[in-house]
């Protein structure tokens, strides 16, 4: 998270405000075209965790190959949709300088490289997850990470176009950590050496339920960069480099959530697999709730000093930079709630009118989006509607996981929406009288001190209202374990 942070401030220093929208902007045409390949991810890692949590060796080699095959076809739709209607709209319908066209048609060619290579690597990443070889995963992330800061560093010594230079080398980061994930999976899976597999039926099976979640991933693709495109209509590229940033920010602190979530989602798969629906219903419980309190822990001293925090960090804060930021860290706390609810629901395979649905409803989104922006032109209120929408969308899962799963979710909305909303409002309770002491800074060290207080606070009311009795004793125990093994 601090080198991710560190790195997006020099980037955007060094590419500089119009040049930071123009690559959020054609990265993002590509992205559209991603809906292909995120419906198919969504497909292998539940398959994958399926066969190994029912420990069938023979069909989870075949489960690989063939998810390998159709992402590699995937990725030759994504080239050929890319390289026709993408130039397209990049170059007659974009808002983009003049002076720029030439670098930003560059740029397109190696954000689409870039993007190819993600998806060729899906397969790769999924049964790393799935076989919960999660030290791996995290040192491959740590090395992506240090590689994009000696990216920044060879882009400030620069001379060239940087804009180009910074596509060339962001693929070529993502051409190590492709090779690192593939070597590595090949050194220690049997199943993932490359044999080709194909049986008509189980492709059927595996197209027809990623072409359900197609539909869920081309709603949430319309949203994101629908809405990114929609600004530059409307606003131009300054917007998408506040847009570009706000998704920079939201990705680096939800990050500490995901990583989190990534760990629990298989297990949530293997016990529905074996039948062991409340196990998987305890884990979906618990990873909800302490993934909206561990965000909120993060979030919550952020929002308090946005304005010191964003000039502390950047040396030119985009326009409009701060309200994005703002609403869409409310936003992702709401998904953080709905995420291990997604992964509930696909483990059981029943997922057609669960998309159909909820697809339906992501996708209202760009249309009310455009209704704001053209009525209130106020970049940042399209917002709410994503904030709107989230909440409907949260309560429409568990819906949903009632009835396929065949269980009663009293007790959701008893250990997580009523301690979130306890958690929240004892809170607000306490912060909202001090509100303007709390938001206004004048130094580092009284922005350190009000993020203790509010750090404290919070954690605070995560143990007494947030937590129940079972799991503060279990807290408590760890706790004591712990001091007593430093005592030894």
């Amino acid at each position: 998270m601090g080198v991710g942070l560190y790195t997006s401030r020099l980037v955007l220093d060094a590419l500089g405000v119009v040049d930071y929208g123009i690559y959020g902007l054609v990265g993002g045409i590509v992205t559209m075209f991603g809906f292909l390949n995120s419906a198919m991810a969504s497909a292998t890692q539940r398959y994958l965790s399926f066969d190994i949590g029912r420990n069938d060796l023979v069909r989870l080699q075949k489960t690989f190959n063939a998810t390998l095959n159709i992402h590699f076809l995937i990725a030759f739709i994504v080239l050929l949709l890319a390289e026709t209607i993408g130039l397209w709209f990049l170059n007659y319908k974009l808002e983009i300088p003049a002076g720029r066209m030439a670098t930003a048609n560059w740029v397109y060619q190696f954000s689409v490289f870039t993007f190819l290579l993600n998806i060729i690597q899906v397969p790769y990443n999924a049964l790393l997850v799935a076989r919960e070889h999660m030290k791996v995963y995290a040192y491959v992330s740590i090395l992506e990470t240090i590689l994009k800061l000696i990216v920044v560093l060879v882009l400030v010594r620069s001379d060239t176009d940087r804009l180009m230079l910074y596509a060339i080398l962001i693929f070529s980061v993502s051409f190590i950590i492709r090779m690192a994930y593939k070597i590595y999976c090949k050194k220690k899976f049997k199943e993932s050496v490359f044999k080709f597999y194909y049986n008509k039926t189980y492709y059927r099976e595996l197209l027809s339920y990623s072409g359900w979640n197609l539909f869920g991933n081309i709603a949430a693709v319309a949203r994101n960069q629908g809405s990114n495109i929609l600004l530059n209509l409307f606003f131009g590229p300054v917007a998408n480099a506040a847009f570009s940033l706000t998704m920079m920010v939201q990705g680096i602190i939800g990050s500490f959530v995901s990583n989190f979530q990534t760990a629990v989602n298989p297990q949530i798969v293997k016990n529905y697999s074996v039948g062991d629906t409340q196990a998987s219903l305890n884990l979906m419980y618990k990873s909800a709730k302490f993934s909206f309190f561990g965000m909120l822990i993060l979030v919550l001293p952020f929002l308090y000093n946005i304005d010191y925090v964003m000039n502390l960090w950047l040396k030119e804060v985009p326009l409009y930079a701060i309200d994005f930021i703002k609403l869409a860290l409310v936003y992702s706390l709401i998904e953080t709630i709905s995420n291990p609810l997604m992964s509930g629901l696909q483990a059981t395979g029943k997922i057609k009118r669960y998309q159909v649905v909820v697809g339906s409803l992501i996708f209202l989104n760009l249309p009310i989006a455009w209704i704001i922006l053209k009525t209130t032109h106020t970049p940042h209120s399209f917002y709410w509607s994503f904030i709107s929408i989230s909440i409907i969308s949260l309560f429409v899962r568990l819906y949903f996981i009632q009835n396929l799963m065949k269980v009663k979710i009293v007790s959701f909305y008893k250990e997580v929406i009523l301690r979130i909303a306890l958690v929240v409002l004892g809170i607000i309770f306490i912060l909202y009288p001090s509100g303007s002491y709390l938001i206004e800074n004048t130094n580092f060290f009284l922005f350190i001190f009000k993020t203790l207080i509010i750090t404290i606070l919070t954690i605070s009311f995560i143990i007494t209202l947030g937590m129940n009795k079972e799991e503060r004793q279990f807290l408590k125990t760890n706790f004591k374990r712990k001091i007593l093994r430093r005592n030894e």
